[in-house]
């Protein structure tokens, strides 16, 4: 066993010394590489991802996910200060759905779920009055934080004690909320309204103004007022801003496809009433509107008759009396009398009209537009065509009539439509053309880095061929000296037996190529 070990040593050592510089360093530089790649691969096959369970945690949260997968003894990782649990990826579904059947996480507080859990027979008013709010507490706060841009939300809520009688409750319900939100994060006017009303809406008679929002850093989030005269200005300026806008690109896009592009300038003013009227009407209009009669809903005729014979009536009329009891007559014994009575009665209906009319706000009182139209010769204000102008003018009539309000101005004239529309002949000056806003101009120094960049790429492709021209040229000459040393030299036989012929090539072969001498070696030793 020895005398095989010092063999392999001294076959290793004459190998290895038998080995040129460059062949020593290929053979050091393939087995490093070869170790390095067995690492990567070992490392990057047998390595765990880690993939995120839960995001955006409160701490109480954590702490209860924690010690759920500490039970489990799962891996995990901590991420995010504290709010964020990172576990194996193959293991993500099945945690997730062990945790939920566990209820974890439960959020902070006591929700409505722990509040019915807890509520019992031998519970006092007090206690249930604490449970109540802290559950609605709970929830108002969960509901907060899933608006985009709210880490984290604390809800305070105080309510009034309710008596008896409802004229015993004088106080107003009032919240305060704390919101964790998240870094550079900017809320709109629209977030704002909406978290307000999500309070407002949550509690029993709790009012926008009873509410107070702020954050960590204590900015206050309070509601703009819409009812302000600034804000209302504000608002107005912007609608008659829009209505111009709206007018302005309607006659420059009728007048660009007539005259060209770049050839028109339109300017457009308004003066537009805002007020706004809300009235109602009841009205009682007849059917025929010609007779000015309704239609007859009902009808009644009275038609009475009398004839008889006997003595007349005698006395003293008092019926022009106030004390008239018609007991002064006397019978009478002879006489005639006839009696006829003939009533009418139509009762007509009308229609009843009832209207309860909201007028638009936004009505365009008055109208200017401002037209500059440059001549097919810009320089020749005789070559724009005859009648032209005339079309220009009546066309802009037209948006002028149908723009503006009829119940504001009436039926307008031509002069009067004619006073609002200016359009004037002339050449344009400093108007840029199309080309020039849209044809972007390269800097000079961009086209010097570009030279400088595409001689770089072109050096390096000339480097890297000729080296790797260098590298073959040096593989074939290193292959024709290795066919060089693999030759062996004939051994002269003429004065030696073949034992000593034999015994001298064994040695050459040990010095020249030590790997076949022992593979040889160990030919024999196998077959003995």
């Amino acid at each position: 066993m020895n005398e095989r070990l010092n063999k392999l040593k001294t076959d290793s050592t004459a190998f290895w010394t038998s080995r040129s510089k460059k062949q020593k360093g290929t053979i050091i530089g393939s087995a490093v590489a070869i170790i390095l790649v067995a690492a990567a691969l070992t490392f990057f096959l047998t390595r765990t991802t880690y993939v995120p369970l839960f995001t955006d945690l409160t701490l109480e949260e954590a702490a209860q996910v924690k010690t759920s997968l500490d039970a489990l003894v799962v891996d995990y990782e901590l991420a995010g200060g504290g709010t964020s649990i990172n576990v194996p990826e193959e293991q993500l579904e099945s945690l997730k759905l062990q945790l939920a059947s566990e209820g974890v996480p439960s959020g902070s507080g006591n929700g409505y779920s722990t509040f019915w859990n807890n509520a019992g027979f031998g519970m006092t008013d007090n206690e249930f009055d604490v449970l109540q709010l802290s559950a609605m507490q709970t929830e108002l706060a969960t509901l907060i934080r899933q608006i985009d841009g709210v880490n984290d939300a604390n809800v305070m809520l105080a309510l009034p004690e309710t008596g008896v009688f409802l004229q015993d409750t004088t106080q107003e319900p009032t919240a305060t909320v704390i919101l964790q939100t998240a870094l550079g994060h900017q809320f709109s006017e629209e977030q704002i309204k909406t978290l307000y009303n999500l309070v407002a809406m949550s509690v029993p008679n709790l009012k926008p103004e009873n509410i107070v929002i702020t954050n960590q850093y204590s900015e206050d989030f309070s509601l703009s007022d819409t009812t302000s005269s600034a804000s209302i200005v504000a608002d107005q300026m912007a609608i008659k801003e829009k209505i111009e806008k709206d007018l302005q690109r309607q006659v420059q896009s009728l007048l660009g496809s007539l005259m060209g592009a770049g050839k028109v300038v339109v300017s457009v003013t308004t003066d537009i009433d805002f007020s706004q009227e809300n009235r109602k009407e009841d009205l009682l209009e007849p059917v025929n509107e010609e007779n000015m009669e309704g239609i007859i809903i009902s009808a009644q005729n009275i038609s009475e008759t009398y004839t008889g014979t006997g003595a007349a009536a005698t006395g003293e009329p008092e019926a022009d009396t106030t004390t008239d009891n018609f007991t002064t007559y006397n019978e009478g014994t002879f006489g005639d009398g006839e009696y006829e009575r003939v009533e009418e009665q139509l009762n007509y209906g009308v229609n009843e009209i009832h209207r309860e009319i909201s007028e638009s706000p936004y009505k365009i009182r008055d109208l200017g537009i401002q037209v500059v139209v440059e001549p097919p010769t810009p320089d020749d204000q005789a070559s724009m065509p005859d009648g032209l102008t005339t079309d220009i003018e009546a066309m802009l009539g037209t948006i002028v009539r149908t723009t503006l309000d009829k119940s504001a101005v009436g039926q307008l004239t031509e002069e009067q439509v004619g006073d609002k529309i200016v359009v004037s002949v002339q050449q344009l000056q400093g108007m840029p053309t199309e080309e020039e806003q849209t044809t972007p101009v390269i800097p000079w120094w961009a086209y010097v880095i570009a030279g400088i960049l595409l001689v770089a790429i072109i050096l390096l492709v000339v480097y890297i061929l000729r080296a790797r021209k260098k590298k073959q040229l040096a593989e074939e000459q290193a292959l024709l000296e290795a066919q060089e040393e693999l030759v062996v030299e004939e051994i002269p036989t003429e004065d030696d037996n073949e034992a000593t012929v034999r015994r001298k090539q064994l040695e050459k072969l040990a010095k020249e190529k030590p790997e076949e001498f022992a593979k040889l070696l160990r030919t024999w030793i196998s077959e003995d």
